[in-house]
């Protein structure tokens, strides 16, 4: 019984052992494979460095921006090595390289791909931006007994590095006279002063537009009384130390925008050049216009409210202006602003509740509800066409025994019908918006008919800010 009991326990323990050195074994095995696997990831990286060094060295000594190029370019190679879709669209490319729509649905497709380098940089760069303007737009639509809550996204872009490129912070261009202009400030500090609210800023990066819009926030110049904007002799002698103090911190906003400005243009060239880089069939003319305007309608869609709430307190006196020449001249009518008779519906022939060049003044008030300068641009360049239509149509009604032989409204027509449907659509944030067209919009586009257009409705913008302070009279 015990030689039985002895065997039995013998067997157990040579299986066990069986069973360890099979374990160790495996795990030999398995270190092994991971070496050889770490060996052969290595090696891949280090030849597709060696790839990109041969593309960004053929200059000699590199630059620094040539330097990241290289880490983004290398970056592209290994996602391609990992990824078979780049190829496939390359070799669809390769045999039409002539169809755009093909270009555009390459465009679509690689920003559908947030895994691709050139979507992490996207991102990356959008947070960069963000972080400079939350600590000014934050002020603005922070009111008391409301509080900027945490963003309901899980993922934020916090554990990402901000690239070093862009230019230096926006508080080393400006004079900051207090502290919740200073971007250093509310990084290191994430309170507000007010009501002591700790706001998790890079929480609530992507709900930053629905903020604004919850908040129902409205500049300054969208809540102007008659008092404010015909003051008191009283009120004009403020102490000379508060004036120079607001001095300051409009010279600070300013400064503030500027450096914004530049950035996003350095943020934009940055992702168009990584673009080209990973799909060299785009580097032509018109697939460049392709993407350009594909990244900047994914570049700004989140951040546009932003940085728009930074343009209108830049721009907030002339919205003051524009709010106080609507307030007296609201019920002015086309003849008021000079446009011939010939150019607006004869008395009574207008249908009821309607007024003249009702649909461009409709079509105007799209501008502000996008988030893409181009599409903006669009928005504004169809207004002036709808006036331009509209005018014939008027014409028409005046003529109509005669076919007309030649354009409807000229030049000198033009400007005093488009000031009145700038006036009629009661949108002061237009100076704001046309202001930022006039910094986003390449320089390519505002050499024919949308440089023509978004012009003409700056002029326009200018004679109605003016109209409140007699400077100006309408109909001359």
């Amino acid at each position: 019984m015990e030689l039985r009991n002895y065997w039995r326990k013998l067997k157990t323990f040579l299986k066990t052992l069986s069973l360890q050195r099979q374990m160790m074994e495996n795990l030999v095995i398995a270190k092994a494979r991971q070496d050889a696997l770490q060996r052969k990831m290595e090696d891949r990286r280090l030849r597709l460095q060696e790839e990109a060094n041969r593309r960004f060295a053929a200059s000699g000594a590199m630059t620094a921006e040539e330097q990241e190029q290289r880490i983004l370019y290398t970056n592209v190679l290994e996602y391609e090595q990992d990824h078979d879709w780049p190829k496939l669209w390359k070799a669809k490319i390769k045999m039409n390289p002539d169809n755009m729509n093909l270009m555009s649905e390459l465009v679509s497709c690689l920003f559908s791909h947030s895994d691709h380098p050139v979507v992490k940089l996207l991102r990356k760069l959008q947070y960069c931006i963000y972080n400079e303007l939350y600590p000014i737009v934050s002020t603005s639509v922070q009111s008391p007994g409301v509080e900027f809550r945490p963003s309901l996204s899980s993922q934020n872009l916090q554990e990402q590095d901000t690239p070093r490129r862009m230019s230096s912070s926006i508080c080393s261009h400006s004079i900051c006279t207090e502290p919740s202009l200073s971007p250093s400030h509310s990084q290191d500090h994430n309170v507000h002063e007010e009501g002591e609210t700790t706001v998790d800023r890079e929480n609530s990066f992507e709900d930053l537009e629905q903020f604004l819009s919850q908040l129902n926030w409205m500049p300054p110049q969208d809540r102007t009384d008659d008092c404010s904007l015909n003051p008191e002799p009283q009120t004009l002698q403020s102490d000379q130390g508060d004036v120079q103090i607001l001095e300051l911190e409009m010279r600070a906003l300013k400064d503030h925008l500027k450096a914004i400005v530049k950035d996003i243009h350095i943020a934009i060239d940055q992702l168009l050049s990584l673009c080209l880089l990973s799909f060299e069939c785009l580097n032509t003319a018109t697939s460049k216009d392709l993407c350009l305007a594909s990244i900047e309608e994914a570049f700004f869609t989140p951040l546009w409210s932003a940085v728009m709430a930074l343009f209108r307190k830049v721009n907030r006196e002339r919205e003051q202006a524009f709010v106080a020449s609507v307030r007296l001249y609201r019920d002015a009518s086309p003849a008021d602003f000079g446009v011939p008779l010939k150019l607006f519906p004869p008395e009574g022939r207008s249908p009821q509740g309607s007024y003249p060049y009702q649909s461009a003044v409709q079509e105007l008030k799209l501008v502000i509800k996008d988030c893409c300068p181009q599409r903006k641009l669009d928005c504004i360049v169809r207004t002036l066409r709808l006036i331009c239509a509209c005018a014939e149509d008027y014409r028409c009604l005046h003529e109509a025994e005669s076919a007309p032989k030649t354009a409807a409204i000229g030049a000198d027509d033009l400007l005093p019908i488009l000031s009145f449907v700038a006036l009629r659509s009661q949108c002061p944030q237009l100076v704001s918006e046309c202001a930022a067209l006039e910094e986003f919009i390449h320089e390519g586009y505002l050499i024919g008919e949308e440089g023509y257009c978004l012009t003409s409705m700056q002029s326009a913008l200018s004679y109605v800010e003016t109209l409140h302070t007699g400077t100006s009279h309408l109909g001359t």
